[in-house]
């Protein structure tokens, strides 16, 4: 699972011209789902992302952490995160997982999250999305499940 996870003022993301989800202050995440991924990974990775502490204390030190804050969530689905430039010019997209099982963990994942996080939002699996942020900081972090769970 790689995700990429951006601290934002604010985020939204729109699907055919309707907002599907949007948040104040949070992270919006950018989630891409592997062929080895399990339920089991996609918590890992939900409670690493949820405890992060990159938000600023009362001393502007990156210290409170998503729930300190009261922060909201913006998910979106995005397999391209797996994408292999190593031949070539144009991406593959091999290691991605496939839809159903993609869409399955992206959907367990908000669902995860939302035990903890009271307002998580998403997009719409394998749509053409729109998204649209303020990255505050700006301030963006990548995490690869490969990397974090051992």
């Amino acid at each position: 699972m790689r995700m990429v996870i951006q601290r934002v003022q604010h985020a939204k993301v729109t699907v055919d011209g309707a907002i599907t989800g949007q948040i104040g202050q949070g992270f919006l995440v950018l989630l891409g789902v592997g062929m080895e991924d399990t339920k089991e990974i996609a918590e890992k990775m939900a409670d690493k992302m949820i405890r992060m502490r990159i938000f600023a204390d009362e001393n502007d030190k990156t210290n409170l952490s998503l729930q300190d804050v009261g922060g909201q969530l913006l998910v979106v689905s995005q397999f391209t995160l797996y994408a292999d430039c190593r031949k070539g010019n144009r991406p593959s997209f091999i290691h991605a997982g496939k839809p159903d099982q993609a869409n399955a963990l992206y959907e367990y994942f908000m669902e995860y999250c939302r035990r903890t996080i009271p307002v998580v939002e998403g997009g719409v699996f394998g749509a053409d999305m729109k998204v649209e942020l303020c990255n505050d900081g700006p301030f963006t972090i990548v995490l690869d499940s490969a990397e974090i769970i051992k």
